[in-house]
């Protein structure tokens, strides 16, 4: 069997709308089988991500974390991902690691959105001013077409550099969002509970280990919890572990996921609060690197 390498130039032929579909399909499949190996040194991470579904596929997507590498002039996260074919096993593809974890993590993300935000969003604030919120206003404008985007990062050159309207004052920008959408690897709560406003969707994306978390335990409780899967989220990463340790929240207040019917992953009315915790499992790695293999693919028809 030949093994394909797909480059970051793949994206030429997506869509977002391509990746919330294939997001959607992938999840009336049977439940993904699933397992994740990280390996610690210091501040750096080992990420070794595992995920098999029936009738899709099996992935590992292998990375390093090494927040040193900005002071080197180099990228934070390097890595490579392995997409196998679901009957024999075999090695079909080689995947660019940035790319499938750009679409997986906005394409995530942009399916909570497209569910839970408040169809005339319009204010959306970027807390955290990396290359995932800088993707992630690509996303989010495909179903916000009038959306109109502020960043807040602790280093304001940071935030000046994406050239956007740049917050100084983060709990006013916070009360002036309709999206707050947070990306950035902070291991105590930025976003205060009481801060949040009526009608508010909060996509929380950066804590991705025990120790990590944007959010208070305030903002946990005032809002209606979803998460992009109960078996990647609850007891593996700190917004979900320290509220639920606390009493905050139980895990009866963690309403669904997207292998829930999409009936029960939706706002209820337009004064709700919503967080939806975007987990980013290696199932989900694996719907999207087969939707980016199946782009490459077609691209010559």
């Amino acid at each position: 069997m030949t093994v394909e390498m797909i480059p970051f130039a793949a994206e030429a032929h997506m869509t977002w709308a391509g990746m919330t579909a294939a997001l959607e399909a992938g999840h009336r499949l049977p439940r993904a089988d699933i397992a994740d190996l990280l390996v610690y040194r210091g501040a750096d991470t080992l990420l070794d991500r595992g995920a098999w579904i029936d009738g899709l596929g099996a992935l590992v997507k292998i990375g390093t974390i090494v927040p040193g590498n900005a002071a080197r002039g180099k990228p934070t996260i390097n890595g490579i991902v392995n997409l196998f074919d679901d009957t024999t096993g075999e090695l079909t593809a080689l995947l660019d690691f940035h790319l499938v974890t750009k679409w997986k993590t906005a394409g995530d993300s942009l399916l909570s959105a497209s569910r839970l935000a408040r169809k005339d969003s319009r204010n959306i604030l970027l807390v955290g001013a990396g290359t995932v919120a800088r993707n992630m206003v690509d996303a989010y404008s495909s179903i916000f077409p009038d959306a109109r985007f502020t960043v807040w990062s602790r280093t304001r050159a940071t935030a000046e550099a994406m050239g956007l309207p740049v917050a100084d004052d983060l709990e006013a920008a916070v009360k002036a969002a309709d999206i707050i959408c947070t990306a950035t690897l902070t291991e105590t709560p930025l976003i205060k509970g009481a801060w949040l406003q009526p009608g508010q969707h909060l996509d929380l994306i950066g804590a991705y280990k025990p120790s990590m978390r944007e959010v208070d335990d305030a903002a946990m409780a005032r809002a209606r919890v979803f998460v992009d899967s109960r078996a990647t989220t609850i007891h593996h990463i700190g917004e979900l572990i320290d509220p639920l340790k606390s009493g905050a929240i139980t895990e009866a207040d963690v309403i669904a996921d997207f292998y829930d019917d999409p009936a029960l992953f939706s706002r209820r009315s337009d004064d709700e609060i919503t967080i939806a915790k975007n987990g980013g499992g290696a199932h989900l790695d694996l719907m999207t690197a087969t939707y980016i293999a199946q782009c490459w693919a077609a691209k010559g028809r």
